[in-house]
């Protein structure tokens, strides 16, 4: 397919039409992000034997208690949850969070030992619970009700919940397979809406409106990074809509202010890449209970004291991945030079510290998969003689399969594991960490195809030097939403360096002339310094770039930012 096929949607430009021909789209309708335009929630198996367990609890004033995960993606889940049901007349909701440090992932049998402690009548799980066999057991057990609503893959045993909701169950019909946790919880909600407005529950109270959460749900699903769909974009950019309109949860303004992002022209990159982190920094570090409380605030004051801890928490962040990500690297350069294959980093990277803080290293997984572009796992010590590991994946891996065929092959090597195609977790015994590294290896050179680890950076092509203009920058930033597999576009083309410099010390700001054209642009490339670049560079180079619309001081220019650079002719 090629632009020629979305001719036929009017108004958009041929640049961007050329790059929703690349993302697979074809007509005008896939490119419609209005309410209406959502899927039905009819197709999520287990829906409604979860509305009745629900309905039950609000309209007899039980107790109702939401257990969430410690990322953003959980802790949106449980703020759409609690508002909500209380916006439903329920009577006593709560919400809890497993400490990773104490308790780990998941409503795990320690987790129901403090829920209990509550004394709900129903247990509410948000984004986890489909691998918590244990948990639901111990639960149901006392006498309470589970609803497991949850997006991750399911293991071979399900959970024996009086309710399970998520689309990726084997038999599920729901066409969007992608939900974050905060879409699946926001569909369950939405159906427990429109059953207690059959059943009259309305008639003496005001109905929430479901539109009023969607911020929350936006926010949970550009920070989980999960692909977006066509659903998946309606959600995010009526989510966005209502940020921009100033009709949004005060802790989600409060960060975006304090990370000095505007919400007037909030961007899903805005949400992915500064209130997503400040939230996520809450779970790494401390308590998720922070970050909850960040989104729940009704007042600004508490929503800005809220947002002021998460902004010491992610600046402490900050600090301890630096040293990480320093470490990690020493790390694989030694181990690059004891393999002296002569081909640079091993195919696959399992690196470890006793140092190391555990809630870090998934950045630092992340931090070297692209540097060295490798699959790659960074494990920290927890106690007792565990490990616990985060690993990031390339194209081209699945990474959850990778650790299922390894502990198929190797049973008793890895304690517990679970995750995606491109993001998995694990633990196993500190003794084994050699053992596993050889035969996570084994399996990755098995699976990896040709070509898969030589980092090829695909983009949108070149543009002509008269479509280098703020106007351009704008276009592209209304044409998304853009995210995971529905990727912002990424041009390429010739430069001339007019001008280099540093700053903030790992980064280099430019001034670049496009071949073929009259006028420099300015750019800025992140990490550069990194790379091995600095104020010497000049000449021509090949630069693979985005468009950017940059404010400061309420002026608006365009910027370029460089995420590939190499001379020109190489």
């Amino acid at each position: 397919m090629d632009a020629d096929d979305v001719e036929r949607i009017d108004g958009v430009h041929p640049v961007l039409r050329r790059v929703y021909a690349a993302r697979g789209i074809r007509s005008a309708a896939e490119l419609d992000t209005e309410l209406g335009r959502l899927a039905s929630p009819t197709a999520l198996s287990g829906l409604d034997a979860a509305v009745q367990v629900l309905a039950t609890a609000v309209t007899r004033g039980q107790r109702v208690l939401i257990v969430g995960d410690f990322d953003a993606d959980g802790a949106s889940s449980c703020a759409v949850a609690m508002l909500a049901l209380q916006d439903m007349g329920a009577a006593a909701v709560d919400f809890l969070v497993p400490n990773r440090f104490e308790f780990g992932y998941g409503l795990s049998p320690e987790i129901v030992t403090e829920a209990l402690k509550r004394r709900p009548a129903v247990i509410i799980t948000v984004d986890n619970g489909v691998s918590s066999i244990d948990g639901v057991a111990a639960a149901r057990d006392a006498g309470v009700r589970v609803v497991v609503t949850d997006h991750h893959l399911p293991p071979e045993h399900l959970p024996a919940a009086d309710a399970l909701v998520n689309p990726n169950l084997p038999g599920d019909a729901f066409p969007s397979k992608y939900l974050a946790g905060v879409g699946v919880i926001f569909y369950v909600l939405a159906a427990l809406r429109q059953h207690l407005r059959d059943a009259g529950w309305f008639g003496s109270r005001p109905e929430p409106r479901m539109a009023d959460y969607l911020d929350l749900v936006a926010l949970g699903t550009v920070a989980d990074v999960v692909p977006l769909d066509h659903n998946n974009r309606v959600l995010v950019e009526q989510g966005l809509r209502r940020i921009r309109a100033g009709r949004c949860r005060p802790g989600i303004r409060a960060l975006l202010d304090i990370a000095g992002r505007s919400g007037d022209a909030c961007t899903a990159g805005d949400l992915g890449f500064a209130v997503g982190p400040r939230l996520n920094a809450a779970g790494r570090l401390d308590d998720m209970a922070v970050g909850i409380q960040c989104l729940l605030s009704a007042t600004v004051s508490d929503a800005n004291r809220h947002a002021q801890r998460l902004e010491a928490l992610n600046r402490r962040r900050q600090h301890i991945e630096a040293q990480m990500e320093a470490e990690a690297v020493a790390a694989v350069d030694d181990l690059s030079r004891s393999l002296d294959t002569g081909q640079g980093a091993p195919t696959a990277i399992c690196v470890a510290d006793p140092g190391w803080h555990q809630g870090v290293v998934g950045i630092v997984a992340s931090r070297l998969k692209e540097r060295f572009h490798r699959p790659v796992i960074a494990f920290a010590p927890v106690g007792n003689g565990e490990l616990k590991g985060s690993g990031r994946s390339v194209g081209g891996l699945h990474l959850r399969d990778a650790l299922e065929q390894v502990a198929t092959r190797q049973p008793g090597l890895i304690r517990r594991f679970g995750g995606h195609a491109a993001a998995a977790g694990l633990s196993l015994d500190e003794a084994l960490l050699t053992a596993f590294r050889e035969h996570f290896q084994a399996v990755v050179d098995a699976r990896l195809g040709d070509g898969a680890l030589d980092g090829v950076c695909l983009t949108d092509g070149a543009l002509a030097p008269a479509d280098l203009t703020l106007e351009m920058a704008r276009a592209i930033r209304h044409g998304g939403p853009w995210g995971q597999e529905f990727a912002e576009p990424r041009f390429d083309g010739v430069f001339e360096v007019v001008g280099a410099r540093v700053v903030g010390e790992r980064h280099l700001k430019l001034r670049l002339r496009p071949e073929g054209g009259r006028e420099a642009v300015d750019a800025i490339a992140f990490r550069a310094v990194d790379a091995g670049w600095g104020e010497d560079l000049d000449g021509h180079v090949h630069a693979a770039y985005r468009l950017e619309v940059n404010t400061w001081r309420g002026r608006e220019s365009l910027q370029l930012i460089v995420e590939q650079l190499q001379r020109a002719g190489v």
